[in-house]
């Protein structure tokens, strides 16, 4: 490999503009995710501090990347090819857990799986050309509906891998998320102010909690109902126990009980389901451990000990069979 490398410069060109690719899309999600945590940040310190809305809510280069994503999913669409999907409705809401709130979201998802879909065969092609291979009918077509497929389920999974991540980031903040509504409410501060000032002082330790309370504040101030704000948290972050949440505080709102009782045990109760996801994942660590102990390490153990044994069975075996 490493000399058909070495002689051939479209090979050797095409892996390194692959390589290059491959950096760049790893470069641009490191920066995406950086530039989120700094908006969220942004936005909350400007939220606590009571600025007008005249105050930047994004930077530069998250409005241009935006901006460009815009124009280039309207122009395809100008072209005659929709990227409406027909299930846009469930898409939307998976894109909204895995953190992309903008309106084109579906669109551009879609058009990301049309192009993975074509890319992905054409490159396999070039490397067949570029190596002088010569596959088969068969085995061409089944590479090419392979890569194809791949193209189709690796945008599908990335989404739900980080939806899955946020999910599960919002959940292990929420209790010290709780307590600390919990002694905001005690001390007289009104739910709104408390969802400030928690988001407000989350944004490094857990940024992902902050940009929902942060997106509960804006919401609020904005004229929106409470019941309404809490019902879109819940939706946002796609977990049942932000839902359960929602639900408990709007219901404590309408029957007139008190609010720090409920974060009170509710706080106590998301404690003890945290524990419990620790204590299984700890319990699941010896099943765990046991597949590359027989996998690997059996093996060898195995072949220590039953090696001399068949040095000497060989030995005394193998002259008395040539002897005979």
């Amino acid at each position: 490999m490493l000399e058909l490398l070495t002689e051939n410069t479209t090979l050797r060109m095409l892996l390194l503009l692959l390589l290059f690719a491959a950096v760049a899309v790893v470069a641009y999600f490191v920066t995406a995710a950086v530039g989120d945590q700094q908006h969220a940040r942004r936005r909350l310190l400007e939220t606590g501090s009571g600025t007008s809305g005249t105050a930047t809510l994004g930077s530069l280069r998250t409005d241009r990347v935006q901006s460009a994503w815009l124009k280039l999913v309207n122009s395809v669409e100008k072209h005659g090819l929709s990227l409406v999907d027909t299930k846009d409705a469930s898409l939307r809401q998976m894109l909204v857990a895995a953190g992309f709130t903008a309106d084109y979201a579906p669109r551009v998802y879609t058009l990301v799986r049309l192009v993975l879909v074509i890319v992905l065969p054409v490159t396999l092609l070039l490397f067949y050309w570029a190596t002088g291979a010569s596959p088969t009918m068969f085995r061409l077509y089944l590479t090419l509906m392979i890569a194809a497929a791949l193209g189709l389920y690796i945008p599908n999974l990335f989404v739900r891998a980080r939806a899955d991540r946020r999910r599960r980031e919002i959940i292990n903040a929420f209790p010290d998320a709780l307590d600390l509504l919990l002694v905001c409410v005690e001390a007289g501060l009104g739910l709104e102010a408390a969802f400030a000032r928690v988001g407000m002082e989350m944004t490094t330790s857990h940024p992902r909690l902050a940009e929902q309370f942060g997106a509960v504040v804006l919401e609020l101030r904005a004229g929106r109902s409470h019941e309404d704000a809490l019902r879109r948290m819940a939706d946002r972050a796609g977990a049942d126990e932000i839902r359960a949440f929602a639900t408990l505080l709007i219901q404590s709102t309408k029957l007139g009980s008190s609010i720090a009782q409920t974060l009170r045990i509710y706080a106590a109760e998301m404690r003890e389901k945290r524990r419990m996801r620790a204590e299984e994942k700890a319990h699941r660590l010896p099943v765990l451990i046991s597949i590359p102990l027989v996998a690997c390490m059996l093996p060898c153990m195995i072949g220590v000990l039953m090696l001399p044994a068949a040095i000497r069975v060989v030995r005394a075996i193998l002259p008395a069979l040539q002897g005979g």
